[in-house]
């Protein structure tokens, strides 16, 4: 009688077929992928299907025509620069506390003359901006 004990082999874990089913979906997903160019993108500003706002009674208005002009309150400025956006916003700050900014620019308007725009804001301490657009037309 053989009393010795069957040999039983460790157990493995074979990786090879893994590996090799992960590099083939690699290999599928580097194939399929479209990587697409931000410059091809056409935006379309300023319309929005946003619910309607809110009534803001503290408001500043700033309307920013596509020439460059700015307007704060309904009263054009003069100046296209930002020493007179900071003077004008000043001027309509009185008695106001904390206001909302509301920057209403043309859809043709620079982007530059909307940073102008931020950047008054920025120096007088505004931190609540908000812009204004028109509902734009069901797609």
């Amino acid at each position: 009688m053989n009393f010795q004990r069957p040999r039983t082999e460790d157990p493995e874990i074979n990786l090879i077929p893994l590996i090799d089913v992960l590099l083939v979906v690699l290999i599928f997903l580097m194939i399929t992928t479209t990587y697409s160019k931000y410059t091809q993108l056409k935006i379309e500003l300023p319309t929005a299907d946003a619910p309607p706002a809110q009534n803001l009674p503290h408001s500043i208005v700033v309307g920013v025509t596509a020439d460059g002009s700015y307007s704060v309150d309904g009263k054009l400025l003069r100046g296209r620069d930002v020493p007179s956006l900071v003077q004008a916003l000043r001027a309509a700050l009185q008695g106001r506390g904390d206001a909302t900014l509301v920057i209403s620019a043309d859809a043709q308007s620079t982007q530059q003359s909307v940073v102008n725009v931020m950047e008054a804001a920025r120096l007088l301490g505004l931190s609540r901006l908000t812009f204004a657009t028109q509902r734009g037309s069901a797609s």
